[in-house]
Protein backbone atom coordinates (compact mmCIF):
# COMPACT_ATOMS: atom_id res chain seq x y z
CA UNK A 1 0.00 0.00 0.00
CA UNK A 2 0.98 3.13 -1.00
CA UNK A 3 0.78 5.61 2.29
CA UNK A 4 1.72 9.19 0.68
CA UNK A 5 3.50 10.74 -2.36
CA UNK A 6 5.85 13.55 -2.00
CA UNK A 7 6.05 15.43 -5.02
CA UNK A 8 5.92 18.55 -7.87
CA UNK A 9 2.41 18.87 -9.18
CA UNK A 10 2.46 18.60 -12.89
CA UNK A 11 -0.71 19.43 -13.91
CA UNK A 12 -3.73 20.32 -11.34
CA UNK A 13 -7.80 19.81 -11.87
CA UNK A 14 -11.19 19.99 -10.02
CA UNK A 15 -10.97 15.96 -10.06
CA UNK A 16 -7.64 14.88 -10.67
CA UNK A 17 -3.55 15.80 -10.27
CA UNK A 18 -0.41 14.61 -11.83
CA UNK A 19 2.27 14.41 -8.93
CA UNK A 20 5.70 13.76 -10.29
CA UNK A 21 7.98 12.24 -8.55
CA UNK A 22 11.46 10.96 -9.38
CA UNK A 23 10.79 11.32 -12.73
CA UNK A 24 7.35 9.21 -12.84
CA UNK A 25 3.94 11.00 -12.71
CA UNK A 26 1.34 9.71 -10.78
CA UNK A 27 -2.59 10.24 -11.92
CA UNK A 28 -4.50 10.92 -8.48
CA UNK A 29 -8.18 11.25 -8.33
CA UNK A 30 -8.93 14.43 -5.64
CA UNK A 31 -11.92 15.59 -4.18
CA UNK A 32 -12.45 20.09 -4.24
CA UNK A 33 -11.65 20.15 -0.68
CA UNK A 34 -8.29 18.78 -1.57
CA UNK A 35 -8.38 20.78 -4.82
CA UNK A 36 -8.48 24.17 -3.08
CA UNK A 37 -6.19 23.10 -0.36
CA UNK A 38 -4.01 23.08 -3.11
CA UNK A 39 -4.47 26.59 -4.76
CA UNK A 40 -1.30 28.25 -5.41
CA UNK A 41 0.98 24.82 -4.26
CA UNK A 42 3.84 23.47 -6.69
CA UNK A 43 4.95 20.53 -4.48
CA UNK A 44 2.42 18.52 -1.90
CA UNK A 45 2.85 15.55 0.25
CA UNK A 46 -0.54 13.62 -0.94
CA UNK A 47 -2.09 10.74 1.34
CA UNK A 48 -3.61 8.22 -1.09
CA UNK A 49 -5.47 5.12 -1.38
CA UNK A 50 -5.28 2.47 -4.02
CA UNK A 51 -8.33 0.89 -4.57
CA UNK A 52 -8.06 -2.00 -6.46
CA UNK A 53 -11.12 -3.98 -8.73
CA UNK A 54 -10.46 -6.65 -11.51
CA UNK A 55 -10.25 -4.42 -14.47
CA UNK A 56 -8.42 -1.37 -13.06
CA UNK A 57 -6.34 0.18 -9.85
CA UNK A 58 -7.17 3.78 -9.72
CA UNK A 59 -5.23 6.04 -7.02
CA UNK A 60 -6.93 8.89 -4.64
CA UNK A 61 -5.09 11.72 -2.96
CA UNK A 62 -5.79 13.66 0.02
CA UNK A 63 -4.23 16.88 1.53
CA UNK A 64 -5.06 15.72 4.86
CA UNK A 65 -4.97 12.61 6.89
CA UNK A 66 -8.04 13.29 8.31
CA UNK A 67 -10.07 13.44 4.94
CA UNK A 68 -8.19 9.76 3.95
CA UNK A 69 -9.75 8.30 7.48
CA UNK A 70 -13.49 9.41 6.05
CA UNK A 71 -12.33 8.52 2.88
CA UNK A 72 -12.08 4.88 3.69
CA UNK A 73 -14.68 4.95 6.43
CA UNK A 74 -17.54 6.16 3.60
CA UNK A 75 -16.45 3.12 1.37
CA UNK A 76 -16.35 0.56 4.03
CA UNK A 77 -20.08 0.96 3.86
CA UNK A 78 -22.36 -0.77 1.80
CA UNK A 79 -22.76 0.41 -1.49
CA UNK A 80 -20.90 3.31 -1.62
CA UNK A 81 -18.12 3.35 -3.56
CA UNK A 82 -14.80 5.33 -4.10
CA UNK A 83 -16.06 7.94 -6.65
CA UNK A 84 -19.54 8.46 -4.53
CA UNK A 85 -16.98 8.86 -1.39
CA UNK A 86 -15.31 11.67 -3.21
CA UNK A 87 -18.79 13.61 -4.15
CA UNK A 88 -19.34 13.26 -0.36
CA UNK A 89 -15.75 15.13 0.05
CA UNK A 90 -16.12 17.49 -2.58
CA UNK A 91 -19.55 18.57 -0.73
CA UNK A 92 -18.77 19.04 2.72
CA UNK A 93 -15.40 19.26 4.76
CA UNK A 94 -14.00 15.96 6.50
CA UNK A 95 -15.45 17.57 9.56
CA UNK A 96 -18.46 18.99 7.91
CA UNK A 97 -19.27 14.99 7.24
CA UNK A 98 -18.22 13.63 10.73
CA UNK A 99 -20.98 15.81 12.69
CA UNK A 100 -23.81 15.06 10.25
CA UNK A 101 -22.94 11.27 11.41
CA UNK A 102 -22.81 12.02 14.97
CA UNK A 103 -25.66 14.52 14.72
CA UNK A 104 -27.68 12.35 12.72
CA UNK A 105 -28.22 15.09 10.34
CA UNK A 106 -29.36 12.76 7.50
CA UNK A 107 -30.91 16.20 5.54
CA UNK A 108 -26.89 16.90 5.50
CA UNK A 109 -25.91 13.82 3.81
CA UNK A 110 -29.08 13.52 1.44
CA UNK A 111 -27.95 17.23 -0.23
CA UNK A 112 -24.99 15.50 -1.45
CA UNK A 113 -25.94 14.22 -5.52
CA UNK A 114 -26.17 11.08 -5.54
CA UNK A 115 -27.49 9.96 -1.61
CA UNK A 116 -30.18 9.45 -1.19
CA UNK A 117 -32.51 9.13 2.19
CA UNK A 118 -32.40 5.69 2.32
CA UNK A 119 -27.89 5.44 1.94
CA UNK A 120 -27.74 9.01 4.03
CA UNK A 121 -29.40 6.60 6.79
CA UNK A 122 -27.20 4.11 6.58
CA UNK A 123 -24.13 5.79 6.46
CA UNK A 124 -25.27 7.26 9.58
CA UNK A 125 -25.92 4.02 10.96
CA UNK A 126 -22.53 1.90 10.33
CA UNK A 127 -20.22 4.85 10.87
CA UNK A 128 -21.44 6.97 13.61
CA UNK A 129 -20.08 4.52 16.63
CA UNK A 130 -16.39 4.78 14.82
CA UNK A 131 -16.75 8.51 14.30
CA UNK A 132 -17.54 8.65 18.05
CA UNK A 133 -15.39 6.43 19.10
CA UNK A 134 -12.46 8.67 17.88
CA UNK A 135 -13.70 11.11 20.69
CA UNK A 136 -16.21 13.58 18.31
CA UNK A 137 -18.58 14.95 20.14
CA UNK A 138 -22.78 14.93 19.55
CA UNK A 139 -23.84 18.42 19.46
CA UNK A 140 -27.12 19.77 20.70
CA UNK A 141 -28.13 21.60 17.82
CA UNK A 142 -28.95 20.04 14.82
CA UNK A 143 -26.83 20.66 12.01
CA UNK A 144 -23.28 21.99 12.55
CA UNK A 145 -24.25 25.26 14.19
CA UNK A 146 -23.36 26.28 17.71
CA UNK A 147 -24.36 29.36 19.68
CA UNK A 148 -20.69 30.64 19.78
CA UNK A 149 -21.17 30.29 15.71
CA UNK A 150 -24.63 32.62 16.12
CA UNK A 151 -23.05 35.35 18.09
CA UNK A 152 -20.05 35.46 16.19
CA UNK A 153 -21.88 36.17 12.88
CA UNK A 154 -24.20 38.94 14.67
CA UNK A 155 -21.83 40.73 15.95
CA UNK A 156 -20.14 41.30 12.78
CA UNK A 157 -23.22 41.78 11.39
CA UNK A 158 -24.00 44.43 13.57
CA UNK A 159 -20.91 46.58 13.56
CA UNK A 160 -21.87 46.24 9.96
CA UNK A 161 -24.61 48.60 10.46
CA UNK A 162 -27.54 46.13 10.53
CA UNK A 163 -30.25 46.45 13.54
CA UNK A 164 -30.19 43.42 15.81
CA UNK A 165 -33.97 41.73 15.54
CA UNK A 166 -33.66 41.49 12.17
CA UNK A 167 -30.39 40.21 11.94
CA UNK A 168 -31.32 37.19 14.78
CA UNK A 169 -34.43 36.49 12.90
CA UNK A 170 -32.43 36.47 9.42
CA UNK A 171 -29.43 34.04 10.61
CA UNK A 172 -32.36 31.66 12.68
CA UNK A 173 -33.74 31.00 8.69
CA UNK A 174 -30.70 30.43 7.14
CA UNK A 175 -29.99 27.83 10.09
CA UNK A 176 -32.46 25.96 10.07
CA UNK A 177 -32.71 25.60 5.92
CA UNK A 178 -28.68 25.38 5.95
CA UNK A 179 -28.39 23.01 9.03
CA UNK A 180 -24.93 21.93 6.83
CA UNK A 181 -23.05 25.20 8.17
CA UNK A 182 -20.11 24.75 9.81
CA UNK A 183 -18.15 28.35 9.42
CA UNK A 184 -19.23 31.59 10.52
CA UNK A 185 -18.03 33.33 7.33
CA UNK A 186 -20.53 31.18 5.21
CA UNK A 187 -23.47 32.62 7.60
CA UNK A 188 -22.72 36.14 7.29
CA UNK A 189 -22.19 35.64 3.39
CA UNK A 190 -25.91 33.90 3.18
CA UNK A 191 -27.42 36.39 5.39
CA UNK A 192 -26.04 39.80 3.43
CA UNK A 193 -27.38 38.22 0.02
CA UNK A 194 -30.92 37.45 1.23
CA UNK A 195 -30.35 41.93 2.84
CA UNK A 196 -30.03 42.90 -0.63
Amino acid sequence: MIGYIKGEIGFKSPTYIYLETHGVGYHINISLYTYEGLENIDRVKMFTHLHVKEDEQTLYGFLTEEERAIFKLLISVSGIGPNTARVVLSSMTPGEVKQAIVNDNVAAINKVKGIGPKTAKLIILNLKDKILKEGIEKTDTPGLMNNTMRDEALSALIALGFQKAMIEKRIEEIIKTNPEISQVEELIKLVLRQMR
